[in-house]
């Protein structure tokens, strides 16, 4: 009998051995394993559903982190928020020219090095030495401005998550997948052309990659749910420009 359990035991072995060497890079773990075990059950559903319940876990989620390119018209932006109903801080990259953003309730306050208030324009000393003033403090946006507007966009995270979490054309699954250690189930939008979204097994179905359509940049999302905190800047690192900014 020892035998034959011994027998039995090296043979299973064996045939994990085998399984594992057949598997690797498939993202499974065992010839028999449902790869929808232990997860949150979205991975069995079809891609709009999986789409409906991203969208309500985003949008029920008190915070979040997004980082990676946004491209928008001629212009292609490079992001690392924190984002919450309250408002949202972080940076923002664009034309090789990075300043922060920081909105708490209604209040908006930009901050950059005096190069990007010049505009690299050449113009006069007096304009030089208001630039030279405006660089590296926190400076209030008007809500009058047309920057408070374009701005303002990158700090309010309902209106951004609803702008980006979007998939163009027939909906579909593409198998499954890991970001940062986690596994997601991927659906795409015009098998791919129309954009590619993971979706987390584990937990909530938060969206954690998204792959914008038309090569329209890629964005990660973490630290859902995770509080941050959100006031504002010191007088002494702020400057109030008054009704309107320098003209960009």
């Amino acid at each position: 009998m020892t035998v034959i359990t011994q027998g039995r035991t090296r043979r299973a072995v064996l045939a994990s051995a085998v399984c594992a060497l057949v598997l690797t890079g498939t993202g499974l773990t065992g010839c028999d394993e449902d790869p929808d075990a232990g997860t949150n059950g979205v991975g069995k559903l079809p891609a709009d559903k999986i789409q409906a319940r991203t969208r309500t876990a985003a949008e029920s989620a008190a915070a979040v982190r997004l980082h990676g390119t946004v491209a928008a018209g001629e212009r292609t932006y490079t992001l690392d928020m924190r984002l919450k109903s309250g408002g949202g801080t972080g940076s923002v990259t664009a034309e090789g020219t990075t300043f922060r953003l920081l909105r708490v309730g209604e209040q908006l306050f930009l901050k950059a090095d005096a190069e990007f208030w010049a505009h690299g324009d050449g113009r006069g000393d007096e304009d030089t030495a208001a630039a030279e003033k405006l660089g590296g403090k926190y400076v209030k946006v008007p809500q009058g401005d047309p920057a408070y507007k374009k701005f303002s966009g990158f700090t309010d995270k309902d209106v951004l998550l609803d702008g980006l979490l979007t998939l163009h054309g027939t909906l579909a699954t593409d198998g499954y997948h890991e970001q940062a250690g986690v596994r997601t189930i991927r659906i795409t939008g015009d098998e791919g052309s129309g954009g590619t979204l993971d979706v987390s097994l584990e937990g909530r179905p938060y969206p954690l990659r998204l792959v914008r359509a038309g090569s329209a940049g890629t964005l990660r999302f973490s630290d859902w749910g995770r509080d941050f905190a959100l006031k504002e800047p010191a007088k002494d690192e702020t400057l109030d420009y008054g009704k309107q900014l320098p003209a960009s």
